[in-house]
């Protein structure tokens, strides 16, 4: 199946040397502001109390959200849960106040408004497992990259391993910033939704590859940059008909998947678009700029057993 049809190649490296001043610049904005705002850590990470609640009808989160502000809680951050009559309700930790007691104030400022209001659950994250989640998290990011260093080096090439990381690191740091500078809570299923984005720029990023390192071996004629922009034209359907279906997927999980999984739903969106970016930019133009050749990716001549030997009078 064709989306596209393409007679003639695309000239995709002409734009790479905007595209890489472009990341550049991304990616300093996304470290500057990771480094002054950091992230907006969910409940995961910072440790607090999570209250269920159970309404007779349905939820005004609106004025849940005022009734709590005049309670002394303008932190809490208010979503439906499962169904308009269920409320999860988190709450940032404070000194001196045991879960207990948080959650008796929040039911008893929640009733105050005339709701009949029951208390379903009530649970505490402290924050020294938000702090070795925090730790395991980037731990799992960092291991995953080396992993697949590690693999793209021992099944194409060293110069292709580097292009590969380069482009998995650029998306990691371009959807961390995208978070920091809107502010979006990171939880765990961002978290998940991040390592998912590295699994999909890589598979991404594998194919154009492999196809690079094919045509390298069949074309005889032709330079590098001219092959790396036949194999992505090559390529060009594939990845449209793989973001296309997945983004439609995504939109619906944005739109109408609830609070719960927006910030899941953001993280892979923004990733994969970014993801499909940097596998046509990031990965193919390091390659080249690391000087890939016909030579570095022709298989090994093996010689025949007894071609060195002399031939026989």
């Amino acid at each position: 199946m064709r989306l596209v049809k393409v007679s003639e190649t695309i000239n995709f490296m002409k734009l790479r040397t905007i595209t890489m001043v472009l990341s550049a610049v991304l990616l300093i904005g996304s470290v500057v502001s990771l480094a002054v705002n950091s992230l907006n850590w969910g409940l995961d990470f910072t440790g607090g109390t999570l209250i269920e609640v159970g309404y007779d009808k349905p939820a005004n989160l609106s004025e849940i959200r005022t009734t709590l502000n005049g309670a002394d809680f303008e932190d809490a951050i208010v979503q439906n849960f499962g169904s308009s009559e269920a409320v999860l309700i988190r709450i940032a930790p404070r000194e001196g106040v045991k879960s207990a007691q948080i959650g008796n104030q929040v039911v008893s400022a929640l009733r105050s408004s005339g709701d009949n209001v029951e208390m379903r659950r009530i649970e505490f994250v402290g924050p020294n497992v938000g702090e070795e989640l925090t730790e395991q998290g980037g731990l799992a990011m960092l291991v995953a990259l080396l992993c697949i260093l590690v693999y793209v080096a021992m099944r194409f090439e060293w110069r292709f391993a580097l292009g590969s990381v380069s482009a998995l690191a650029h998306d990691v740091l371009l959807t961390l910033g995208l978070f920091s500078v809107l502010q979006i809570e990171f939880d765990l299923t961002v978290l998940a939704a991040v390592l998912a984005v590295i699994g999909y720029s890589l598979n991404d990023t594998i194919v154009v590859c492999d196809r690079i390192r094919e045509n390298f071996r069949k074309i005889r004629k032709g330079g590098p940059t001219e092959i790396v922009n036949i194999s992505l034209t090559q390529t060009l359907n594939r990845t449209i008909i793989t973001s296309l279906t997945t983004v439609l997927v995504l939109v619906a999980l944005f739109y109408k998947g609830g609070a719960l999984i927006h910030g899941f739903a953001t993280a892979l969106l923004f990733g994969v678009v970014i993801g499909t970016y940097s596998s046509i930019y990031v990965a193919s133009s390091v390659a080249l700029a690391l000087g890939i050749s016909k030579e570095d990716l022709m298989p090994p001549q093996v010689e025949k057993e007894g071609a060195d030997l002399d031939p026989m009078p």
